[in-house]
């Protein structure tokens, strides 16, 4: 278990929970509206001011993409309250995580992000990459991307005392997945498609109620930043795979300092040292409740925050009344 850490002391915890808890109301303004970029524009905006009343010199190292692209938290952007002064702090966020989940209402849309101490946190490039994730209990490296599909299942299985049909996988529920989907039919396995949102279906693999053994699958580089950083407070296993789809994706991975293409990146790779993460439903999911409007201006929250020193894993019912 990671030191805990001076920069990132209890109060920074709970402060994280508040920064997620602003955006996801902002953004379950726009729940059902069918305006993606609205919804993700209104989180960015809460989640930056709320960002701006802690007392931290913080940097964003996984964002909104990169500064041409991104109107506000982009990578690299400067937050937080006391710039040259506070604790210096690296911060990978996704102010909406499922933007089309948020438009159409559909499950599991957070409003994620993860701390830690300067350069714990790896700079992804805002490129694909394979995942692979299993929760708690497994011996050391019972999953590997070097290994196939049906390598990892029958592991899972073995380490786990029962047969590869009995195994469920989560996987996002992309075209690019067909071969993916069809090894794990051959095999009898469970498939749990998800249409958006991977940073609540690596995190699924942590909680037995999910049923969920393994996450398997190509999403978002920063996504997995975010869910290793869970992982690595609850514990579990995760592989990672930069996927560079053309010369200007392997540009911005020069661009951040990324020189072996094809290196298989661990837990410890991409959220090292002691980190914290935080989430909070904007719509209900397997991970958290969504935000709840109710009468007389009320509204409640549910979320969850991390810290990997401790292993201490906190869940957050708030009752706000909104201005």
């Amino acid at each position: 278990m990671p030191q805990a850490s001076n920069v990132l002391d209890r109060v920074l915890v709970m402060e994280m929970v508040r920064v997620t808890e602003a955006a996801a109301v902002a953004a379950s303004r726009l729940v059902g509206r069918g305006d993606e970029k609205a919804a993700d524009a209104a989180a960015v905006e809460a989640m930056r001011k709320a960002f701006d009343e802690l007392y931290i010199d913080g940097t964003v190292v996984i964002g909104e993409g990169e500064r041409d692209e991104a109107p506000m938290l982009y990578i690299g952007e400067k937050v937080g309250g006391a710039p040259g002064e506070g604790p210096k702090i690296d911060i990978a966020l996704d102010p909406l995580e499922g933007t089309t989940i948020t438009a159409k209402a559909g499950p599991n849309a957070l409003a994620v992000l993860a701390a830690a101490e300067e350069g714990c946190l790896l700079n992804a490039p805002d490129v694909y990459m394979d995942k692979l994730a299993v929760g708690p209990g497994y011996p050391a490296d019972v999953i590997s991307l070097d290994k196939s599909v049906t390598e990892n299942v029958t592991a899972v299985a073995e380490a786990k005392g029962v047969k590869p049909n009995e195994i469920i996988v989560c996987v996002l529920d992309r075209p690019r997945h067909a071969e993916l989907i069809a090894e794990l039919r051959e095999l009898g396995c469970g498939i749990q498609l998800i249409p958006d949102g991977d940073v609540a279906g690596v995190i699924a693999v942590t909680d037995p109620e999910t049923t969920i053994d393994i996450y398997m699958g190509q999403g978002g580089a920063p996504e997995g930043v975010l869910a290793a950083a869970a992982l690595r407070c609850v514990g579990g296993q995760f592989n990672g795979r930069l996927v560079f789809r053309n010369d200007d994706e392997r540009a911005r991975a020069d661009k951040w300092g990324i020189e072996d293409l094809n290196r298989i990146y661990k837990l410890d790779d991409l959220a090292k040292g002691d980190c914290i993460f935080a989430a909070t439903g904007v719509t209900d999911g397997s991970l958290l409740d969504g935000v709840k409007r109710l009468r007389g201006g009320r509204m409640t929250t549910q979320s969850v925050v991390m810290r990997a020193s401790s292993g201490t894993v906190r869940w957050i019912s708030g009752d706000h009344r909104s201005h």
